[in-house]
């Protein structure tokens, strides 16, 4: 009787990351096709103590490749208690001096807080101050590609769409820590792909994240979700989704890659993972729901296996088959996510990333369902 749940979880576990692959494959690339630049956007960036990587993405968007008089940046200060604000002035009175017009669509804002989530506010009060259609949002800790911009207008030329989601990945894999992070990153992102191409997306990121201003004023923005403090990019993609599902695409492009950096520590990347786990019980997505349970499953079998074979409760063919059955159908996924972004060398650490992953995964599972978490300073409870 065990052992026959055993495998039926695992038999449904294969066909869940089969249909993810599935859907990964069905989503075509897009490729720039050097048209002629015509959408404005308004780049929201919220930031709270991000002393430590304002610089970098500071660069990143002074080397920008799309004409300047077609986009502005907004920065939102949510009450930051490092120079954050001060190394972004410096940056604009600095260019200013030189005359150096590259600045002249940056402006600094303050957060203004009306609800439980200040990342929501931020966003929210960007929206509010910008002047153009189409918000792109990413977060102050984030490096944007030089065609970032080019690559959402051509598809929103060919596209026209009202919601856009693009991929996000880790930089900096000198380590197993970091890597380990980044194949877990990496699982996300491919599974976001993969939803889409089956038409049942469930899952974005709020670090490369567009939609039309009209549209989200039209479906009262974060309105309904506004007490849970994560989640602007899921409830609103759901939102989205709601109104139009079949104008909510993926951009599958590395030209639009935005990059990022793992956490430092164990105790952060709890926090941060435990922050991402506090918002699926909220989803309304059932697919979504689906998903995570068929997964957290999954990964419980692979804790159980060894166990249930040392009680001599599950034959050792059994327990082997089932394991690699599960390892070699996440390779796969993994594998496809990597060749895109041409990061197949994170798959060094692969082998033992998936004997520590279940692990990890069951218990951030466990934990998010009762413990509060930290996320800037702050404490957010369930």
């Amino acid at each position: 009787m065990i052992s026959a749940i055993v495998i039926v979880i695992v038999i449904v576990y294969l066909v869940l990351i089969g249909s993810l692959i599935y859907g990964f494959d069905n989503v075509e690339t897009f490729k720039l096709q050097d048209l002629e630049a015509k959408t404005k956007f308004s780049i929201v960036i919220p930031f709270r103590n991000e002393a430590k990587h304002l610089p970098r993405l500071l660069e990143s968007i002074l080397t920008l490749n799309y004409p300047k008089d077609l986009f502005e940046v907004i920065f939102v200060d949510d009450n930051s208690k490092d120079n954050s604000v001060k190394i972004i002035q410096e940056v604009l009175d600095t260019s200013r001096q030189k005359r150096d017009t590259r600045t002249d669509n940056i402006n600094i804002i303050k957060n203004s807080r009306n609800s439980s989530s200040p990342k929501k506010d931020a966003v929210s009060s960007a929206i509010e101050a910008s002047k153009y259609e189409w918000i792109i949002t990413t977060d102050a800790d984030c490096i944007l590609p030089r065609y970032w911009l080019d690559t959402f207008d051509e598809y929103i030329q060919n596209q026209h769409p009202n919601c856009i989601v693009a991929p996000v990945t880790y930089t900096k894999n000198d380590s197993f820590f970091n890597r380990f992070q980044t194949l877990d990153f990496l699982s996300l992102q491919a599974a976001t792909i993969g939803g889409f191409g089956l038409k049942q997306a469930f899952l974005c990121n709020g670090a490369n994240f567009a939609y039309r201003k009209t549209v989200f004023k039209n479906i009262n923005g974060f309105n309904g979700n506004s007490n849970i403090a994560s989640g602007d990019d899921i409830f609103l993609l759901e939102k989205f989704k709601g109104l139009d599902a079949k104008k909510v695409t993926y951009l599958k492009s590395t030209e639009a890659l935005v990059t990022t950096y793992p956490v430092d520590n164990f105790g952060q990347l709890m926090q941060q993972r435990l922050r991402w786990a506090s918002k699926t019980t909220q989803n309304p997505n059932g697919f979504s729901k689906i998903i995570g349970s068929i997964v957290f499953l999954g990964n419980l079998v692979c804790i159980a296996l060894p166990i249930l074979f040392l009680l001599n409760l599950i034959e050792a063919r059994i327990t082997i088959a089932l394991l690699v059955i599960k390892f070699a159908i996440d390779f796969l996924l993994l594998f496809k996510m990597t060749g895109f972004l041409k990061q197949e060398s994170v798959l060094s650490s692969y082998i033992f990333s998936s004997v520590l992953y279940p692990c990890f995964s069951v218990y951030i599972a466990s934990l998010s369902l009762f413990k509060p978490y930290y996320w800037k300073g702050r404490v957010f409870k369930k």
